[in-house]
């Protein structure tokens, strides 16, 4: 659905995607992690034909650069900046997209209604946006990516400043969405949430692709070994191990084991330990 072959972008001295390629498969979710700076708004920006490239190609589902219209139009996007229309009613912000996007009649109503009950803000249809709570707009900025009935959803940072309940609504609607067939890339620096949505997480820094694949495949491969914690009579004890049966086998040899739990490495540390613990501002 996206690909991205040996893509540049610099801004004077500063190269911000440094010969980035990566391709996104048709009904995966996709997830693009990276630390303040690392380049992935500039990677979202070129993705959706904001901004041009500099090298590389940019296809979107084989048709072309999103500089086209028709490939364009394969693409829904919520922006982390709320992309919505505070003096506009719910209603009008997604009949407002969806007359951008061409729709008209019976099927901009459709879909208007349709993408207003997804977001679960029908009751609030009729209301000016500025009188919505932060989780309310959040859902609407992610009905009005989808008033067009988009084959490709490009999310970034959707869950910025929203409460846990409007959090996890959006996680339900992503999954809903992914089970329906649509293609999503998905931003974000919460790992907990690239860990329960991504099939496959791409991590990046510096504009470069520094790993890639999925969740087990990371933390098999940048992750570490397992912790055993063990509790004995002796106090408690931790042992990285990439055999802890074996080595709970060991140590229940001598020792009476009270309690014992294996602490599985994060996303969290494979993410830190790629791409460093220094400041990002």
């Amino acid at each position: 659905m996206l690909t991205l072959d040996s893509v540049r972008k610099r801004y004077g001295s500063l190269t911000a995607v440094d010969g980035l390629s990566l391709s996104v498969a048709r009904g995966e979710v996709f997830g693009l992690l990276g630390p303040n700076g690392a380049g992935k708004s500039t990677t979202v920006g070129l993705a959706v034909g904001l901004l041009t490239p500099d090298a590389g190609r940019i296809d979107i589902a084989g048709m072309g650069a999103p500089s086209q219209p028709a490939a364009r139009a394969r693409l829904g996007v919520a922006p982390q900046a709320l992309a919505i229309y505070d003096l506009l009613t719910g209603t009008e912000n997604l009949r407002f997209f969806g007359q951008v996007y061409g729709l008209g009649g019976a099927r901009l109503e459709s879909r208007v209604a349709a993408c207003l009950a997804f977001a679960g803000l029908t009751d609030r249809a009729g209301d000016r946006v500025e009188g919505y709570s932060g989780g309310m707009k959040r859902r609407l900025n992610l009905a009005a990516a989808l008033v067009h009935d988009p084959d490709l959803l490009l999310l970034d940072e959707p869950t910025v400043g929203v409460d846990p309940q409007s959090r996890n609504a959006i996680f339900d609607s992503i999954e809903a969405l992914n089970r329906d067939g649509r293609t999503v890339i998905y931003t974000t620096h919460y790992m907990e949430e690239a860990e329960r949505l991504c099939d496959r997480i791409a991590i990046i820094d510096q504009g470069r692709l520094l790993a890639l694949g999925t969740l087990d495949e990371l933390l098999a491969a940048h992750g570490g070994s397992p912790t055993l914690v063990v509790r004995t009579a002796q106090g408690e004890e931790r042992r990285h191990t990439a055999d802890p049966l074996a080595e709970l086998n060991r140590i229940a040899a001598t020792s009476a084991v009270h309690d014992f739990r294996v602490d599985r490495p994060t996303l969290e540390q494979v993410f830190l330990h790629l791409t460093g613990r220094r400041l990002r501002d």
